[in-house]
């Protein structure tokens, strides 16, 4: 992710935060690819979601159970997504995860609404996993993803 900027989901559920020194709301400094690399030393498992070309719900839904490997009891809806997110007993035991959402814009365009759901299900997933034994942290990718 050398040279993109990124917008953490706020662990207190009030949208994106920085956790940079940049102020509430705005967007991290470069994200340097050795990022990633840390976050994978660290034992934490990345996931990435890019929603690139996504323009409504069903596609978000689709989109996030394919990139995320969800399991077969993942019903398609918001609560569905929020109890995936909340237990992750589908997933690999590591302490934590990082999701990587890229590609994001022109489906916030498309179905705001939708996309306000998204977010909120994200920072009350992150707020959920505070303090806990295992982890999860989602940034939302400003910049096209690269490897």
């Amino acid at each position: 992710m050398a040279g993109e900027d990124a917008e953490r989901i706020a662990s207190d559920g009030a949208g994106p935060r920085d956790v940079g020194g940049q102020g509430v709301g705005e967007p991290l400094g470069p994200v340097p690819a050795s990022v990633l690399d840390a976050v994978r030393g660290s034992g934490w498992a990345t996931l990435t979601l890019d929603l690139t070309g996504v323009l409504d719900k069903d596609a978000f839904m689709d989109r996030c159970a394919r990139a995320l490997e969800l399991p077969d009891w993942f019903g398609r809806n918001w609560d569905a997504l929020a109890d995936c997110l909340t237990d992750l007993s589908w997933t690999p035991d590591a302490p934590g995860r990082l999701l990587v959402v890229s590609g994001w814009r022109e489906y916030a365009e498309a179905a705001p609404g939708d996309w306000a759901v998204a977010q909120e299900v994200f920072a009350d997933a992150v707020t959920y996993w505070q303090g806990r034994e295992r982890g999860l942290e989602v940034v939302l990718v400003v910049g096209p993803l690269s490897g």
